[in-house]
């Protein structure tokens, strides 16, 4: 996994999370041109978004059940491809909704390469390797929306579809010949097993926290992106598609925040990090509500939103897929479920609160998203602050076996590693290895008596 493969699977990402988003910067023009009225406008984000959530639930478990995810990758770009092909030469609503609600559902390929680079990098450079092809997401939702206004002001809407498709087909090509095939030691599973493991996701605590935490994390998300064109084009600015798009670079901050909290996740204090991240996500929104008066003010709330969305999001996939190293592609499509429903909540409801009651109302929106997201990793963490001391704390004889385990201790394989398994050999009896309080904290590993 060498960094031209990795911009690689990143490039990927970005492309396909842009046949999703680039809407967002031309939702005026393109709705005049449907016969969508800005009331509604949002809906043509929301469709690609619920395709996408159809695609996490019925596309992305099929990465657990192939032996090879590149195939499946270049298969899911082609027939996104065709999707965005078919909303470039849209003469009619309902077509339009059809090629942009199919390009969301496969969409989900971004999921697929995610965890393909996860399985095939080192544990180690596991959370800088996700840092670095989510990367690629941010550029794909916030580098697209410069790029297509800048396409959408010369050559109208349908030039960005009808360019994302030509891309798309190109690295389906490309993936097949510069990707290495995966490691044969991964176990395939069949399509129903792999569906009952997902399903089986949403009954873990862990899980379902990091979840909620997505979902109000991009409800946030898309409340800002989803609304700000239509704020930017209304008074008192008058911005154009190209003026609108230029903010997206602005945004382009949360990349290198992506790549940032994937060395953070690395090196283990992945919860504190995430508090922190939310916490400046909610402050962010005090300075993007200036609209109104500043554009400055506004930039300066772009960059810290998206850093700390980002921040968090790359957090949450690291930590999951540590914790599922067996199934990354189910664990990795069952969050981004939560992703998706939390996308269209907030692409569907900020251009009706905008239209009603202003930008400032949708800034309160997004505000109160944030601080849902706030409230869930807050209640996690005293969740487990309120867990007794002693439990789960190894015995005395344990301790012992432990503590004496260093060099004469016969170890399968790394005990810190993703995958590891759950006792070591001690001369002939097998006594377990202490395991971290949420995965993604490698205290353990330095300490694992006290962490257990």
């Amino acid at each position: 996994m060498d960094v031209w493969r990795r911009l690689l699977l990143a490039t990927v990402c970005g492309v396909a999370v842009a046949s999703v988003y680039s809407a967002q910067t031309v939702l005026p023009p393109m709705g005049d041109s449907l016969g969508v009225s800005a009331r509604h406008a949002g809906w043509i984000v929301s469709t690609g978004q619920f395709g996408y959530l159809v695609g996490l639930v019925l596309l992305v478990p099929l990465g657990d059940v192939v032996a090879d995810r590149r195939r499946l990758i270049a298969v899911h770009l082609t027939v996104t491809a065709a999707a965005l092909f078919v909303t470039a030469a849209a003469s009619a609503a309902w077509t339009a909704f059809a090629g942009l609600a199919l390009a969301g559902m496969f969409a989900v390929v971004v999921q697929t390469t995610v965890a393909y680079a996860a399985t095939a990098a080192p544990p180690a450079e596991r959370g800088r390797t996700i840092g670095v092809v989510t990367s690629g997401v941010v550029v794909g939702i916030l580098g697209a929306r410069f790029v297509t206004g800048v396409l959408a002001q010369a050559w109208g809407w349908r030039s960005m579809y009808a360019v994302l498709g030509a891309l798309a087909l190109a690295l389906a090509a490309l993936v097949l010949r510069a990707l290495p095939p995966e490691s044969s030691s991964r176990m395939p599973v069949g399509y129903r097993q792999a569906l009952v493991s997902l399903s089986g996701l949403f009954g873990q605590r862990l899980f379902l926290t990091r979840g909620l935490i997505a979902f109000f994390l991009f409800a946030s998300f898309g409340t800002l992106w989803s609304g700000l064109s239509l704020a930017l084009a209304d008074a008192p600015w008058h911005l154009g598609e190209s003026q609108t798009g230029l903010f997206g670079i602005a945004g382009l901050a949360g990349a290198l925040g992506a790549a940032r909290a994937g060395r953070w996740a690395d090196a283990g204090p992945a919860l504190p990090i995430s508090g922190l991240a939310l916490a400046l996500l909610v402050v962010s929104w005090a300075a993007t509500a200036q609209l109104s008066w500043s554009l400055w003010l506004l930039a300066l709330g772009i960059v810290v939103l998206d850093f700390a969305v980002q921040v968090v999001h790359v957090s949450n996939q690291h930590v999951l897929t540590t914790a599922h190293p067996e199934r990354t592609s189910s664990v990795i499509g069952g969050y981004m479920v939560f992703y998706s429903l939390g996308s269209a909540l907030g692409a569907a409801t900020t251009t009706s609160v905008f239209s009603s009651h202003g930008w400032g109302a949708s800034s309160l929106l997004g505000a109160a998203f944030a601080t849902c997201a706030l409230i869930v990793w807050a209640t996690g963490a005293r969740r487990r602050s309120a867990t007794p001391a002693g439990r789960g704390r190894a015995s005395a004889p344990q301790r012992g076996a432990a503590a004496g385990a260093g060099a004469g201790a016969l170890k399968d394989q790394e005990s810190c590693a993703p995958g590891s398994p759950s006792h070591f050999r001690d001369g002939t009896r097998l006594l377990p290895v202490p395991k971290p309080v949420e995965a993604g904290d490698d205290r353990a590993c330095r300490d694992p008596v006290q962490h257990h």
